[in-house]
């Protein structure tokens, strides 16, 4: 068992500042919302997306991701070898400030069973639900689902 995944945001960097914020919800700034989610929208169309959707994450998830290569039990840790796989996709976006196309190629490729796609969408951030043009990927992720292939790992 492995752990790659390295999630990165300025919401993560204050809860690292304060070590007791390992057991509290730390809440986002409007400035840390657009720059993670929505950094592809003005910061105007950003406000009602943060209003809404910003809440306060778990700082337990980053400290865990933060010590995750020194605790072979961490919650983090993921079985690329489970014989019993569902079928995956990463869907990457180009512009994602939190989840890089890049790493999130290299955490597929880390698989070794089970059915395993990739896919990045270009010109989109990780707020994708969010931005125009969303049903494209939605449609694609549901077409996946229909008849899932190893693909975009080439």
């Amino acid at each position: 068992m492995s752990a790659v995944c390295k999630v990165s945001s300025p919401g993560a960097a204050s809860a690292k500042k304060n070590p007791a914020n390992r057991n509290r919800a730390v809440p986002f700034t409007h400035e840390q919302f657009h720059f993670a989610f929505t950094n592809i929208l003005s910061e105007e169309e950003s406000k009602p997306f943060f209003e809404r959707y910003a809440i306060p994450a778990p700082g337990r998830i980053v400290f865990d991701g933060a010590t995750q290569n020194f605790n072979p039990g961490a919650p983090t840790a993921v079985d690329f070898e489970k014989p019993d796989r569902a079928p995956l996709l990463f869907i990457a976006s180009s512009e994602d400030h939190i989840m890089s196309a890049s790493l999130n190629r290299s955490n597929a490729k880390h698989y070794r069973s089970g059915t395993v796609g990739f896919r990045e969408f270009e010109g989109r951030g990780h707020f994708t639900v969010g931005e125009a043009g969303w049903e494209a990927v939605a449609d694609f992720a549901l077409d996946w689902t229909r008849a899932p292939t190893a693909t975009g790992l080439q």
